[in-house]
């Protein structure tokens, strides 16, 4: 059983990535180094602090804000720290110190930061997820789903969305879809397999839909309104790989 200080060590070591990968989130789209120069404050600019730097704690003591110019600091950035904190106790509870625990909490990771740079910047990096897609068929060739369902999901997850924005294009002669939403979904079906990158293409579908209705009723958008898929594929896909296997094998049942 896990002791409370396992859970503990797991949760901090989550927000400490967390850190990293709320650098990741903001230097990434800028296409700056992740390693140099250190933290800093982007609104003056001043290097941060070891104490400024501590996951959470350090922007609830300062208020949420600069601890020189007062700048306000956003609260994405101990969201993302919660959040990749949750996702290793998560990983750690439900696989243990296994090899899949770490693959999914690396997997997590990744959505984690596709989520909100597509949110913020509507962009789905290539260096996440074309590695993604590598590192997952690499892993399936020892771990779940296996290499023939990494390959499959591989083809099908970037294949049937490439035919749906093909299809969009040629019809309405204008993009509906950017390739980065097909490379992600190759990098899902690439950690999930076949079935479940189906499954997260249905997932992100609904949601997509049930939020694109409620900006129109708001009077926030109209058709037009581009909304950004990535960060429904990233939540589909963490649904689909903690509760996944069940849906199916549910859904699938009714056929038997």
């Amino acid at each position: 059983m896990s002791s409370p200080a396992s859970i503990l060590f797991m949760a901090v070591l989550g927000a400490c990535v967390g850190s990293f990968l709320n650098v990741c989130i903001y230097r990434i789209p800028r296409r700056e180094s992740l390693l140099w120069p250190g933290s800093r404050c982007t609104s003056c600019g001043r290097s941060l602090s070891w104490y400024e730097n501590l996951p959470v704690l350090s922007w609830m003591v300062l208020g949420g804000r600069c601890r020189s110019c007062r700048a306000p600091v956003s609260w994405m950035y101990p969201a993302v720290e919660i959040i990749t904190s949750l996702t290793f106790v998560s990983g750690y509870l439900l696989y243990g110190l296994t090899p899949i625990a770490a693959v999914r909490v690396l997997f997590a990771c990744a959505l984690i930061v596709l989520f909100v740079t597509d949110m913020q910047h509507k962009i789905l990096p290539n260096v996440i997820t074309l590695p993604g897609m590598v590192v997952g068929f690499a892993c399936s060739l020892f771990l779940p789903p296996g290499w023939r369902d990494s390959l499959i999901g591989i083809v099908v997850g970037g294949g049937v969305l490439f035919a749906i924005a093909e299809t969009y294009y040629r019809v309405r002669g204008e993009e509906g879809l950017g390739m980065g939403d097909v490379k992600l979904l190759g990098m899902i079906g690439a950690f999930l397999g076949w079935k479940l990158v189906l499954l997260t293409l249905v997932l992100a579908s609904f949601t997509g839909s049930v939020f694109g209705v409620a900006v129109i009723a708001s009077g926030r958008g109209n058709m037009k309104y581009a909304l950004p898929f990535g960060t429904f594929l990233a939540v589909g896909a963490l649904v689909a790989a903690i509760w996944g296997t069940p849906i199916v094998d549910w859904y699938f049942g009714f056929y038997a």
